[in-house]
């Protein structure tokens, strides 16, 4: 997915990617461990994503570009 800003949050990510329905669906997979940015587990759904980094969730790869 393409941001037009210097960042954006991985729980806001992984909703504009349609990964999670909302807000509190996202908080609760960042929790339990479930996503992974850059081939680490991430556990900040505050964590601020840029140009470059890449998502992993459930076997899918979202690029932030």
């Amino acid at each position: 997915m393409k941001i037009d800003t210097e960042y954006i949050k991985l729980d806001s990510f992984l909703k504009a990617v349609n990964a999670v329905c909302s807000g509190g669906e996202a908080k609760m997979i960042i929790g339990e461990g479930l996503v992974a940015v850059n081939g680490e587990v991430e556990l900040r759904r505050g964590r601020k994503l840029r140009p470059g980094d890449r998502v992993t969730l459930g076997g899918e790869n979202f690029p932030v570009e």
